[in-house]
């Protein structure tokens, strides 16, 4: 039987938990094909409380728990107009982080979180969903492809000192 997980708004009360789920899934996701200083560096700045605590207060991004039984098990965050990463187009909503715990894997967290973005993007009208997914990642590649996205170009991500590839890929809608 499919667990039934639940889509929570996570709101700055939420913090610590978004704080602990990011670098738990950052690390399950990422650290056994990167180097441990440039992990670290990465988690540091972009998982402290105080950047977490600014984009939790940026009005155009938002970021949603996956919960099975109260247990926070993935996460996801959606940017609008300004808060986009690279396209800022008002026609669009940007994936900027889709995290599943390692245990979940293949259990429909990650496709709630997937289904709720599109179904987000679809109630502001947008004309496609987007996202960056590292080219090192086949397994999630994958995963967006079966969900509709096609590659349409790419951007540096940078681990620490790293500079490393995503690919950017879309779904019209």
């Amino acid at each position: 039987m499919t667990p039934v997980f639940e889509t929570v708004k996570v709101t700055i009360q939420d913090i610590a938990q978004l704080q602990t789920i990011s670098r738990q899934t950052f690390i399950e996701a990422f650290w056994e094909t990167n180097d441990a200083e440039y992990m670290n560096q990465y988690l540091d700045k972009s998982f402290s409380l105080e950047a977490l605590s600014k984009e939790l207060q940026n009005n155009n991004s938002d970021f949603y728990f996956a919960k099975l039984d109260e247990r926070v098990v993935g996460y996801l965050k959606l940017n609008t107009g300004q808060a986009q990463t690279d396209i800022k187009d008002g026609d669009a909503l940007e994936i900027e982080r889709i995290y599943v715990v390692k245990d979940f894997y293949g259990k429909a967290a990650g496709q709630l979180l997937i289904d709720f973005a599109v179904s987000s993007a679809l109630k502001m009208q947008c004309k496609y969903i987007w996202l960056g997914v590292w080219e090192e990642n086949p397994r999630a590649i994958r995963f967006y492809e079966k969900n509709g996205f096609v590659a349409f170009g790419s951007h540096p991500f940078w681990l620490g000192d790293d500079k490393q590839t995503d690919i950017l890929m879309k779904k019209p809608l």
